[in-house]
């Protein structure tokens, strides 16, 4: 072969997204100050609906995530700034022949900023293999609402997680250091995800956390909804609330969504409803 052939094509190009997302204040409110992307991931920026703070829609352009693949995240909001992020659709994990997907996310809070990171749920195909790594760090005052949903197999289309592996991790660090810290791993997922004193069942799972005075007051205020998946709201510690729901796919999302709407009302001063991109 001749010295410059070109190197014929890998089987599957590895895709390496990352973004970096930086919100400030000015007189006429939040703005943003600073915005990298890598493909495949995008960010748009909708106009917000009245009571709304800015928010950023995050795009997959691949459609999906494959083994191998790795995604860098990180959104810092300046003191007193307000944004919201959310996913335009549901992330896939698709089935992977050996590497795991990497996903890695870090929040940045200034004092007395407030950020919601409400990606849709994310869909783990059977055989998907996914590293997912989630690191919040929040100064004084800073409010934090974060929500990820994981659905174990493609529900609408009866097939179930049986193969793979997952690992998912957060951490939450405050002006003294940790805060709160938690992971789940699934290396066996068709005996976890059925055993009775595990998953039980579930096709799927949420967790909410939120950082706030009001986090009390919130735990009692999720224990009124109406119960639309098994669900239980706790205080790891003083002004952190953490909620969690298993069950059908369609039951723990419309669980999760009314929680998002009533934290939002009642311990964010936003409107009680979803963002819009939940919506359309």
């Amino acid at each position: 072969m001749p010295r410059d052939a070109p190197a014929a094509p890998s089987r599957h190009q590895r895709a390496d997204g990352a973004f970096e997302l930086g919100f400030g204040t000015s007189p006429r409110g939040t703005v943003l100050r600073t915005l990298f992307q890598q493909a495949p991931l995008r960010l748009l920026f909708p106009d917000p609906e009245p009571g709304e703070p800015p928010t950023a829609a995050l795009l997959n352009c691949a459609g999906g995530l494959a083994g191998g693949d790795a995604l860098r995240q990180a959104v810092r909001l300046e003191p007193g700034a307000r944004a919201t992020l959310c996913t335009a659709a549901a992330e896939k994990v698709y089935r992977s022949l050996g590497p795991a997907t990497r996903i890695e996310t870090r929040l940045s809070l200034g004092a007395g900023a407030v950020l919601e990171w409400l990606p849709q749920e994310t869909i783990l195909f059977d055989g998907a293999r996914m590293t997912r790594r989630m690191r919040a760090e929040l100064a004084g005052d800073a409010r934090l609402l974060a929500a990820e949903m994981l659905v174990f197999g493609r529900a609408a289309a009866g097939e179930r997680m049986r193969r793979g592996a997952v690992l998912d991790s957060w951490r939450l660090a405050g002006p003294g250091g940790l805060l709160w810290a938690d992971a789940l791993s699934l290396d066996a997922p068709a005996e976890q995800l059925a055993a009775p004193f595990g998953f039980g069942g579930a096709e799927a799972m949420a967790t909410l956390l939120l950082a706030a005075p009001e986090a009390e007051a919130m735990r009692d205020l999720l224990r009124t909804l109406p119960e639309q998946a098994p669900g239980a709201a706790t205080l790891p510690r003083p002004g952190l609330l953490l909620a969690r729901w298993l069950g059908g796919a369609s039951a723990v999302r419309r669980a999760t969504g009314a929680a998002i709407a009533a934290i939002r009302g009642a311990a964010l001063g936003l409107p009680p409803r979803l963002p819009r991109l939940w919506t359309t």
